[in-house]
């Protein structure tokens, strides 16, 4: 149901898009959202998008991060200025309500098979 795309290898400072393409219209799901994820420790939330338009970032990319919308079924986010400690696998999941979109992983049932992310110094 949900498919991410973008991963590769990236030099420290550049920007790379990581696009999230839903099975249906974006405005269907409550919300949207990324997480990132080291092997062997919990997924952290990259940013997540409500319905109402509002995004909530996480501490570590704010400021670093742009959402947008690229057409009914597919979100786009954006991080520029990539630093080697964000080489990760990223994750877009959603959620149909509101209660599951609080940004906690083990909320939201949806997700993709990830995409990995290496930037090199």
């Amino acid at each position: 149901q949900l498919v991410e795309s973008g991963g590769g290898s990236v030099q420290a400072g550049e920007s790379r898009k990581l696009p999230c393409k839903l099975s249906e219209d974006i405005t269907d799901r409550y919300c949207v959202a990324w997480f990132r994820q080291v092997p062997g420790k919990e997924r952290i939330r990259v940013a997540i998008l409500i319905r109402d338009g509002s995004i909530k970032y996480g501490e570590a990319v704010k400021g670093r991060v742009s959402l947008l919308a690229e057409n009914g079924e597919t979100v786009n986010p954006k991080m520029e200025k990539l630093r080697p400690e964000d080489t990760d696998t990223y994750y877009c999941a959603a959620g149909w309500i509101a209660w599951r979109c609080k940004g906690i992983p083990s909320d939201l049932g949806s997700w993709g098979e990830g995409s990995a992310v290496t930037v090199s110094a």
